[in-house]
Order: C-alpha cells, then sequence, then structure tokens
C-alpha cells in the first residue's frame, strides 16, 4: 500500500501544528503566575472536554448510554482508576446494546 504524497504531507503538518498548539501553551502559561484558583480549574479542564464530547453521544443512545453513563460514574467513583473506568463504560455500553437493542 502506498501512500500519496499530498495525504503524507497534510499528516505531517497536522501533527506539527497540533505539536505547536500544545507546546505553544506550555510557553505562554509558563510565562505568567497563575492564580491557584485559575490552576485549579485549568486541572479540570480535560475531563471537562471528556464529559462534552461523550455524554452527548451516550443519550443519543437512549438506555444503553443512560446505563453506561451511570456504571461509568460508579466505577470512577469507587476507583479512581481512570483506565478500569473507560472498560467498564465501553463493556456496559457494549453489553446494553446487545441486551436491549
Amino acid at each position: 500500500m502506498m501512500i500519496h504524497p499530498t495525504a503524507l504531507l497534510a499528516i505531517v503538518l497536522m501533527a506539527v501544528v497540533t505539536y505547536l498548539t500544545r507546546a505553544g501553551g506550555y510557553w505562554l502559561l509558563g510565562r505568567f503566575a497563575l492564580s491557584p484558583r485559575l490552576e485549579a480549574g485549568l486541572g479540570y479542564l480535560p475531563g471537562s472536554v471528556f464529559i462534552a464530547l461523550v455524554v452527548p453521544a451516550a443519550i443519543e443512545e437512549g438506555p444503553p448510554g443512560a446505563i453506561a453513563i451511570a456504571v461509568t460514574a460508579i466505577v470512577m467513583r469507587r476507583t479512581g482508576n481512570l483506565l478500569l473506568t473507560m472498560i467498564a463504560g465501553i463493556g456496559t455500553i457494549w453489553i446494553a446494546r446487545h441486551l436491549l437493542g
């Protein structure tokens, strides 16, 4: 299988832009003294983005999605283990889809 040079160039450029965006953010934040409140808010940002992406899709699933959200929340609260939580959520949605729908 051969990759078209234009596609390869697009992939490389997207990777460079992604890296520069992330590195630029770290560089910029390193230049300022952040308040403890802002630091705490930035600490919650990745989880908030993840929830904003996952919850609408899970709700669109109907009952299997609602069950998966509940199980995921319970596992995260009890264990605090992100990998175990993701496995529980994925497994639950898979099982619920087969049993309910």
